[in-house]
């Protein structure tokens, strides 16, 4: 397993916190998911086998959000 934190830019509210969380955990592979609105981060728990980085982050940007960094 692998972890990975992602800057995330757009959040303004706790349903925007469940969006993105919700989106996180169904990409296959990934295992947990800690979102916060304040400093808009996404950390994530994930197989490498089955995700990677890149699906990760475009979960997020397919929602609305963007991903800095």
């Amino acid at each position: 397993m692998e972890t990975i934190t992602m800057n995330v830019k757009g959040m303004t509210c706790g349903g925007c916190v469940a969006s993105v969380t919700r989106v996180l955990k169904a990409v296959p592979g990934v295992a947990d998911v800690a979102v916060t609105l304040q400093p808009g981060a996404a950390t994530v728990t994930y197989d490498p086998a089955q995700t990677a980085a890149p699906a990760l982050r475009t979960a997020i940007e397919d929602a609305g959000y963007d991903v800095v960094g």
